[in-house]
C-alpha cells in the first residue's frame, strides 16, 4: 500500500496518537521556564503525585507538557477519558518503528500550510465516512495503479482542486 491511501491511514493513526505525541512535549516549549510544583492546582498535583519528589529535576519542557496534559485530562468528560486511554493503549502497543513513522508524519503535517492541513483533514473525514467496503475498494484500486498512474492521478486531483472554489469552513475548526 502506498501513496494517498497510506497517507490517509497515517493521518488516521496520527489522529489517534496526537494526544500521546502532544503529551510527549514539543519544540515550542524548549527553553521554557521551570514550573514550580506549587503552581499546579491541587487536582493536577494529585494526578502527577508520582512526579512530586523529582519535579524540580525534570526539564522545564517536560514539566510544561505534564502540566498541559493534566489540565486537558481534568477538562475531559468520562467518555473522552475512556477514549484517550484507549488511544494511549494502542500507541503503547505500536512497535518503535511505527511510532517513529507516525511522529515523522505528524511533523510533515505540522509543516504544511493551514490550507493544506485543512485539505488533509477534509480528505481524512471523507475517507472515514466511507463504508469499510468502499475503503477496501479504494485501497485495492490504488494498489493496482502503477507508480506513473498514481503520479498522474495526484496531479489531476491537484489541478482539479486548484480550479474548484474553496468552500468556506466554519470558524470552529
Amino acid at each position: 500500500m502506498s501513496g494517498r491511501v497510506r497517507g490517509l491511514i497515517m493521518i488516521a493513526l496520527l489522529a489517534l496518537a496526537a494526544p500521546c505525541v502532544a503529551a510527549a512535549g514539543d519544540d515550542s516549549t524548549q527553553g521554557s521556564a521551570a514550573l514550580p510544583w506549587t503552581s499546579l492546582s491541587p487536582e493536577q498535583q494529585g494526578m502527577l503525585k508520582q512526579f512530586e519528589t523529582g519535579w524540580a529535576n525534570l526539564p522545564a519542557d517536560r514539566q510544561q507538557a505534564l502540566a498541559r496534559g493534566s489540565e486537558r485530562w481534568l477538562k475531559m468528560s468520562p467518555d473522552q477519558r475512556k477514549q484517550a486511554k484507549q488511544r494511549f493503549n494502542r500507541w503503547q502497543e505500536l512497535k518503535p518503528e511505527q511510532r517513529d513513522r507516525i511522529r515523522e508524519r505528524w511533523q510533515q503535517f505540522q509543516s504544511l500550510s493551514p490550507e493544506d492541513q485543512q485539505r488533509v483533514r477534509d480528505n481524512f473525514e471523507r475517507f472515514r465516512d466511507l463504508t469499510p467496503e468502499q475503503r477496501q475498494q479504494l485501497r485495492e484500486r490504488w494498489q493496482r495503479l502503477t507508480p506513473e498512474q498514481r503520479r498522474e492521478l495526484r496531479e489531476t486531483l491537484r489541478t482539479h482542486r486548484q480550479q474548484m472554489p474553496r468552500p468556506q469552513q466554519p470558524s470552529g475548526r
